[in-house]
């Protein structure tokens, strides 16, 4: 082994080398079955390498996007109350908004519905709100594709999602009817409660499951309408840091001044996350196969190089040249497939992936179906980011696939005994 190092870099390759090498990777015609293979891992490496930095690229995006959505609408963390109900929420939710990395905490009323208009029904999640709170939610409010959020807490207003107007087909100044199933009791059972409200803004927060099943109602309305006047489910509190909540847990403890219940976002998306690393590992290993197979024909290509060209490097043997020298020229033919299939895959899979939403755009319009189902990715539009980090990873490893993969038939080719290799000439 240690002679195979210096062999390998302890010189420089000459010129001839280098002529020799690239006139290998040149097959003439009776060496037509060699180039096909050449070629194969070409192409191989490079869709490999390319493949690679776009779906890693696309499930970055995937999972940025993600928590980006989930948590500008969910809390970072969910204070809930132990026994008897967060009454002074008022008071409780100004303490928690004064420690530090505390940046909104929102009382919150919640409760499962039935919206319902004329024409069309779906299931919704109400979210009584104060207006203040609601303002600070720039994803939401931010994100006010018709009507206001001003003077919410005046009215009796609600606002829904893009999605959720579209299916019930209702814009503003329109009614929507909401049917609870908790109502007040008769003598024949809970009866369900309902009320008309008019629909005073439309959102597009750009993830369908929030856009299609969120209403904001105004929270003393809701208190009303769920029968649970000076009350609240939940204050829901938004950090600086997500990941450093353990830090904020005491504090929040103290601020509450109550038994609470504390759960922050990890717990309530373990699962949810963890299946997309998980995935995210999984297409990382299947699709480095793409690579391994074209190293392999790379083996496989150089190998039978070296077969047709023995009496060649038994020539050069007796002309002098060293075993070091024959290794160099199959090393640097073998590898200067990796090379070039790996930098034109790197070039390729960049332009994917910076271009992945209009490439998406074009095979929807292509083939008139949509290719991304928003109802299925919960994301209304393909995301891609690309992380240095992982780039550099996928080009190295792919360099030293290809270069591995080049040691042994060059090995094999400067090993050659040239009085075997001329005896039957």
């Amino acid at each position: 082994m240690p002679s195979l190092a210096r062999r390998l870099f302890g010189w420089i390759a000459a010129p001839f080398e280098w002529l020799l090498a690239l006139r290998y990777l040149r097959a003439r015609r009776r060496e037509g079955f060699i180039s096909v293979i050449a070629g194969f891992s070409f192409l191989g490496i490079m869709l490999g390498v390319a493949t690679l930095i776009v779906v890693m690229s696309v499930m970055n995006g995937f999972r940025k996007e993600l928590i980006g959505k989930i948590l500008g609408v969910n809390g970072h963390v969910f204070v809930q109350p132990l026994g008897q109900p967060i009454a002074d929420y008022d008071a409780v939710a100004k303490r928690l908004e004064a420690i530090k990395g505390v940046t909104i905490a929102a009382p919150l009323v919640e409760g499962q519905v039935l919206a319902a208009s004329q024409s069309a029904s779906t299931g919704a999640l109400v979210r009584g709100i104060a207006e203040e709170k609601i303002k600070k939610f720039q994803i939401v409010s931010g994100n006010i594709r018709e009507g206001t959020l001003d003077g919410f807490d005046a009215g009796e207003g609600i606002a829904i999602g893009k999605r959720m107007a579209g299916h019930l087909n209702v814009t503003i100044g329109d009614k929507v009817r909401l049917l609870s199933p908790k109502g007040p009791s008769t003598p024949f059972g809970m009866a369900p409660r309902q009320k008309a409200y008019e629909v005073v803004a439309i959102f597009e927060v750009g993830m369908s499951e929030f856009d299609a099943g969120f209403v904001f109602m105004p929270l003393a309305e809701s208190q009303i309408y769920f029968d649970s006047e000076n009350q609240i489910n939940v204050i829901e509190v938004f950090v600086e840091n997500p990941d450093r909540i353990d830090e904020l847990t005491g504090a929040m403890q103290e601020a509450a001044a109550q038994p609470i219940n504390l759960s922050d976002w990890r717990f309530r998306n373990n699962t949810f996350f963890g299946a997309l690393e998980v995935e995210r590992n999984m297409m990382f290993i299947i699709l480095t196969m793409i690579v391994l197979v074209a190293a392999f024909n790379i083996i496989s290509g150089l190998t039978m190089l070296v077969k047709d060209k023995t009496r060649g490097i038994a020539i050069l043997r007796t002309m002098g040249a060293t075993r070091g020298a024959i290794l160099r020229i199959f090393i640097i033919t073998g590898a200067a497939i990796g090379v070039v299939g790996t930098v034109l895959g790197f070039l390729l899979g960049l332009l994917i992936a910076h271009n992945v939403e209009s490439i998406r755009q074009f095979f929807s319009w292509l083939f008139s179906r949509p290719l991304f189902p928003p109802e299925l990715y919960f994301l209304n539009k393909l995301p891609a980011v690309v992380d240095a980090g992982e780039v550099t990873a996928i080009v190295v490893m792919a360099l030293v696939l290809s270069l591995l993969a080049t040691i042994y038939p060059a090995w094999k080719a400067a090993r050659l005994d040239p009085v075997e290799a001329l005896r039957g000439e």
